[in-house]
């Protein structure tokens, strides 16, 4: 075997190894992309609607018209109202600080996977500290849910719970039709 056979058979494998090693790393910025944007409070439009996302739907969080909308069908009374709004006012200024902090944890993310050599240990903090930050995230909205369930009757919520099962359930139609109407490619 010439000494070119030779080095060709050797670098076989090794070349085998760096693409699988280009190909986990194209696959753990994708997760790290995805995982950042998924960890944004309010930052997505594929989150759990109704008081079960993150931003709650149409500006719950912000105390906008979703809060109001909501209410509107449950006969709401006016104390109920105020009330339910100053628990998400309250839950969203909080939400506020771990939003930023989320894009401070993106932002480091695409530093790390930007330098030329990637730090593979820094990656693993950053993904564990976004992850701690969406559980934190995740605590506050399932509070806010909680204390707004305590000012609703028991019917209120369960007509609540009608009315997000009858949204979700249009909402998958809808998507439904989207994909059929989708060209395909």
């Amino acid at each position: 075997m010439s000494r070119t056979e030779v080095s060709a058979v050797t670098q076989q494998p090794a070349a085998r190894g760096m693409k699988w090693m280009l190909s986990s790393m194209v696959l753990a910025v994708a997760a790290t992309l995805a995982l950042s944007a998924w960890a944004q409070p309010g930052g997505g439009h594929h989150g759990m609607g109704g008081m079960g996302g993150m931003d709650g739907g149409h500006g719950m969080m912000r105390g906008g018209r979703g809060i109001d909308h909501m209410l509107d069908g449950l006969n709401a009374t006016d104390a109920q109202r105020a009330q339910i709004k100053q628990i998400y006012k309250s839950a969203a200024d909080d939400l506020k600080a771990q939003r930023e902090a989320g894009r401070a944890l993106h932002e480091r993310s695409m530093q790390i996977f930007a330098a030329p050599n990637v730090d593979a240990a820094a990656a693993e903090s950053v993904r564990q500290q976004m992850l701690q930050q969406h559980d934190q995230a995740s605590k506050r909205m399932l509070q806010a849910r909680l204390d707004a369930s305590k000012v609703l009757t028991p019917e209120q919520r369960a007509k609540m719970a009608e009315r997000m099962k009858q949204r979700g359930e249009m909402m998958r139609d809808r998507m439904q039709r989207m994909e059929r109407e989708q060209p395909k490619s």
